[in-house]
């Protein structure tokens, strides 16, 4: 799989903000990615050095719409620490 088909995008909420200063970064991931092609898209893609990656399986939240109710989709995500030395992704600096 490419890079673009392993990360799916990232997920910007007010946990994911605390981890920018330290680097920890959450993306949504592709269901069927490990976390060593975790590692290897996000170092193409941000051309940075992951040091570590953990991953969880999201399940979908009940949600209703008037008398109708359905589920939102499961989705795998991952949270990425970089290393100390190296460089923040800019996508995450210009939100902070």
């Amino acid at each position: 799989m490419r890079p673009e088909d392993i990360i799916i995008k990232p997920i910007l909420t007010e946990k994911g903000y605390d981890g920018i200063a330290t680097k920890k970064y959450t993306f949504q991931v592709a269901k069927g990615a490990n976390k060593t092609e975790i590692k290897i898209a996000v170092e193409k893609l941000f051309g940075v050095k992951v040091a570590s990656v953990n991953t969880a399986n999201v399940r979908g939240k009940l949600k209703r719409m008037g008398r109708s109710e359905g589920m939102t989709p499961s989705y795998k995500k991952a949270i990425v620490q970089l290393t100390e030395d190296s460089k923040a992704i800019e996508y995450f600096n210009s939100l902070s």
